[in-house]
Formats: structure tokens, sequence, C-alpha cells
């Protein structure tokens, strides 16, 4: 049985990681003690980016919103800057213990670097996720395991949707920030012929909808011009004065980087296909999958001359 670390073991660890933060302690919620500390560090994924993730960050009170036990929880984050913009997430977005600890575990500010410089990775870490461009609002993976899903064969796309309506609330939290549900199957009408777009969200910060297309197997270049095809008839018909246009995610069981390459999604800025897991992966698992997206968003920077 494994017990927490004694209370004068937790406070000297607090001391030592806060040791340079203003002496401002508006509020200490009660809370309960988390069982054991998450040490967790992405090092390894940020080794190109030392210099923006080290850099200092001026010192910061403690925000009335946040209990003990959501510090103690940061403590075991070993980056500072890292540390910090979880913070700022867990005040922004009113996370409660448990999404604070699930969102460190799936590495959540690894998965929204992707193409930033060092000024982006240091307005992320000072200023948490600002969602200001489609692709801000896009991660790549998803984590889905709380849905109860196996990884099989026989999956079919329909159980997958059943299973993200059925657990709505953490999807949406997976989803990110400022999104609300709008429908399933959302039906659209071109000449004689209906098509199906599997979910639609809409983002009250960017102000735009989300059309979600799920696909049990590999991406597919079909699935890249479906989804062009949803969001173009999408803007036509549904669109209303002061929303933006609609953003295209094709979430899929593998992502085939050749054809995310060198198809639409390449040049489109409204049209993302990422990877979802059924599972919790594992860090290094993770790391993997994140630095190939990131690889993949750098080529098609250098291509595009941006």
């Amino acid at each position: 049985m494994d017990f927490p670390p004694p209370i004068c073991v937790t406070y000297r660890t607090f001391y030592t990681v806060y040791a340079d933060r203003l002496p401002e302690i508006r509020q200490i919620g009660s809370g309960v003690l988390a069982s054991d500390a998450i040490r967790q560090t992405q090092s390894d994924i940020l080794a190109d980016m030392t210099d923006a993730v080290e850099t200092a960050i001026l010192p910061r009170g403690f925000s009335p919103m946040l209990g003990w036990s959501h510090y103690q929880v940061l403590m075991g984050v070993e980056n500072p800057n890292e540390r910090l913009f979880y913070e700022i997430e867990a005040e922004k977005e009113g996370w409660e213990v448990k999404h604070l600890e699930r969102q460190i575990h799936t590495l959540l500010f690894a998965r929204l670097l992707k193409s930033r410089d060092k000024a982006g990775l240091i307005k992320l870490a000072s200023e948490g996720q600002v969602l200001q461009t489609a692709a801000d609002a896009i991660r790549n993976p998803y984590i889905l395991d709380f849905l109860g899903l196996p990884e099989a064969d026989a999956l079919h796309e329909s159980s997958l949707e059943s299973a993200i309506i059925h657990n709505l609330q953490s999807f949406l939290l997976e989803l990110g920030k400022g999104f609300a549900f709008v429908g399933r199957q959302k039906r659209l009408q071109f000449d004689a012929d209906y098509f199906y777009v599997d979910l639609v969200f809409y983002n009250c910060i960017l102000k735009c909808y989300l059309l979600i297309d799920l696909k049990i197997g590999e991406l597919s270049h079909q699935d890249v011009g479906q989804m062009d095809s949803y969001v173009r008839m999408f803007d036509d018909k549904y669109l209303i004065t002061g929303d933006n246009p609609t953003i295209g995610l094709i979430l899929c069981a593998k992502k085939n980087e050749t054809i995310a390459r060198y198809s639409v999604l390449n040049e489109n800025r409204q049209i993302f296909a990422s990877k979802y897991m059924l599972y919790l992966p594992s860090e290094d698992e993770l790391r993997r999958e994140i630095e190939k997206e990131r690889k993949l968003i750098e080529a098609s920077l250098a291509e595009n001359g941006d």
C-alpha cells in the first residue's frame, strides 16, 4: 500500500518549488490530499526548445481559485513554465484536481505546442491556451480512454459515436475550451443527395462550427475530400452574420502522414486530421505521436513558405 509523503516533506517541496513566488496567498483550499505527486517531465519532447521552456517568467502570487490539493499536483511537474501553464489553465477553466491530473498525465502542454516558435512557447506558458485561429483549437492525438471501448477491428464508427455522446462531458473536456455540443448525424443536402456529419460542435470563442467525422481505420484521400465537401456545404447553408468559417476535423484511428502532407490538409487552414487513442498511452507513446505531428506541421509550413 502506498502512503502519501510526510507533511513536512510536502511543505519542504512546496517551498522549494515556489520559492520565487510573491508572498501573496489569498486563499488555500482544503480539499483531499493527493495520494501521490505526479512526477513527470516533457524534457525529451522539448529538448530542442530548452531556451524557451526555461526562460524565466515574472513571479506571481497564488491563485485564490486553486486549493492546496491543486498545488500538490502542480508540484510534481518539473519544468517551471510547463507547471505555470497548468496552473493558469486550471484557474481559468475551473479544473477539478482529477482533471488537472489527467491533463498532466496526457501531456496537454506538449500536445498544444505543435508548430509554435520559442515566442509562442513562452506565450503558452505565461498566458495559457489562447484561441485565435482554428489550429489553436486542434490537438493531436486525442485521448479517449474514458469511452471504455476496446481497440478492436470489429469496432464500428456508430459505436464510437454513441460512446462519445454517452460520455459527452468528458469528450468536451478533451476537445478543449469553448466548445458546445450542437448535434449528431447532421444532415446536409446537395441537390438530391443527402450527407450526414457525425458530430457538430460550436466554439464560442472562435465563433465557428466544428464538424467531426469519425473513422475507425486509417485516414484516406476520400476522407479528406469528403470533409472538404462537408465544410463547404455547411458554410454555404448554415453560417449567419458573425460566424467565422467552419472547422473540419477527421478523427481517425491512424493518421496517414503521406496523405496529410499531400492533400488539402496541407493547404487548408480549416481542415485537420488527428489520431484518437482509446487507451491511456505511456509518456513514450505520446512523445512519439507528438514528435510526428510537429515534424509534419513543420514540413507543411516550410513547403508553403510560412
